[in-house]
């Protein structure tokens, strides 16, 4: 009797029990879809992340490439550690280089200079109608002026016991010994350039020995032969040889060049006395 009442009391039920849970399902998928969408506006409420900007390398590496780097094994390095012998076979070098190039560049000036008087012995003296007339003409100064005032000096002392030498060799000497003088006076400095020139390499070459010993002496004091300790010292001392090499071989360089300068300019003034020789006998001769 009790399990046919609640057999019957299922079979009514359960249709009520069905529509209600068909009723409840659409709720309940009403009630979770709106979540989504408020996620959605909650991310996008939510502030974004504010992306930090990384600073730039490149004006630190510009920095680090215009920043001096202090080199430990240069000139300045060398004169500032250097004791007192390097520091006077320094001073030696650089004194010679100032003296080559102060010869090399005032000879050059004075070459020109000559070259110019001769040029205006041509223009000037040769048209004059006396010897004495062109050399007042020559300006102050000017080798070929010297050499003629010389020729003339000669026609008035060939008296006394010169007079007793034949009046052209007397003649012929005074003008010789004006050209001597000026050619001694044109070659003055060139020993300076061929010293410098000779001794330069030498003197450098005794300031890298000096140097190497000392440098091998710290090496030895201090027990440490490695590349690095070695490297340094040793190549400062041989900044000694290339720097008495760059001051002699300007020098040599300015010597042969000079030289061969000063001969073309010797053999106009030898042209011109010879010249000036024949002119003031031909005048004696006619007087």
């Amino acid at each position: 009797m009790t399990k046919t009442f609640l057999a019957r009391l299922a079979a009514v039920a359960a249709p009520f029990v069905l529509a209600f849970g068909l009723g409840s399902a659409p709720q309940l998928a009403g009630a979770q879809t709106p979540a989504a969408p408020q996620a959605a506006a909650s991310a996008a409420a939510a502030p974004a992340p504010v992306a930090v900007p990384e600073k730039p390398a490149a004006p630190a590496a510009a920095h680090a490439a215009t920043a001096k780097v202090d080199n430990p094994y240069g000139v300045g390095a060398l004169w500032s550690q250097s004791d007192a012998v390097a520091k006077a076979v320094l001073a030696i070098l650089a004194i010679m280089s100032m003296g080559s190039w102060y010869v090399i560049v005032t000879k050059l000036l004075e070459q020109m200079r000559m070259g110019r008087q001769a040029r205006a012995v041509d223009n000037e003296f040769w048209n004059a109608g006396t010897v004495q007339a062109g050399t007042s003409r020559l300006a102050e100064g000017s080798p070929f002026r010297f050499i003629a005032d010389a020729g003339m000096q000669a026609t008035q002392k060939h008296d006394g016991l010169r007079g007793k030498v034949d009046f052209a060799d007397f003649v012929d000497l005074c003008i010789h010994r004006a050209t001597e003088r000026v050619q001694r006076r044109l070659s003055n400095g060139m020993s300076l350039l061929a010293t410098v020139g000779s001794t330069a390499p030498f003197v450098g070459l005794f300031g890298t020995v000096w140097g190497i010993y000392h440098a091998l002496t710290a090496i030895g004091v201090a027990g440490q032969a490695s590349i690095d300790k070695v490297a340094g010292p040793v190549g400062e001392a041989l900044i000694m040889t290339a720097i008495g090499l760059a001051v002699a071989v300007p020098a040599v360089l300015g010597y042969n060049w000079l030289l061969r300068r000063n001969i073309t300019v010797m053999d106009d003034v030898r042209e011109f006395s010879g010249e000036l020789h024949s002119v003031i006998l031909a005048g004696s001769a006619a007087a």
